[in-house]
């Protein structure tokens, strides 16, 4: 069920902004017009690239997130958060942060 949730939420995003599906690590995600990742979905969560400030922010409201560890191998990515289905609720907005703070940090 999240997966197609996942997949609303890119259709939603495709339909709003400029942005496309696409692949990073082999996992589907969401690019913007720069071909820069900025959510993915992976294990049956949803990863946004949020920012190392941003998640020391908001983790503490998600306590199943953690960073992203596409590898497995406990080398977890500081700007990356993975949140279960638990918080799908917030996955739409917290994708737009996503968006965002890539756009920004493409636009410096």
């Amino acid at each position: 069920m999240s997966t197609q949730i996942f997949e609303k939420i890119g259709i939603e995003f495709q339909d709003q902004f400029d942005v496309e599906s696409g692949q990073m690590f082999g996992k589907p995600c969401l690019k913007t017009a720069m071909n820069k990742a900025f959510v993915a979905y992976h294990n049956e969560r949803m990863v946004f690239k949020l920012g190392v400030e941003e998640i020391a922010k908001v983790k503490a409201g998600y306590p199943l997130g953690k960073n992203w560890d596409p590898s497995g191998k406990n080398r977890a990515m500081k700007d990356w958060l993975a949140l279960p289905s638990t918080y799908v609720e917030d996955w739409e907005s917290l994708a737009k942060v996503a968006l965002d703070f890539v756009e920004n940090a493409s636009a410096k």
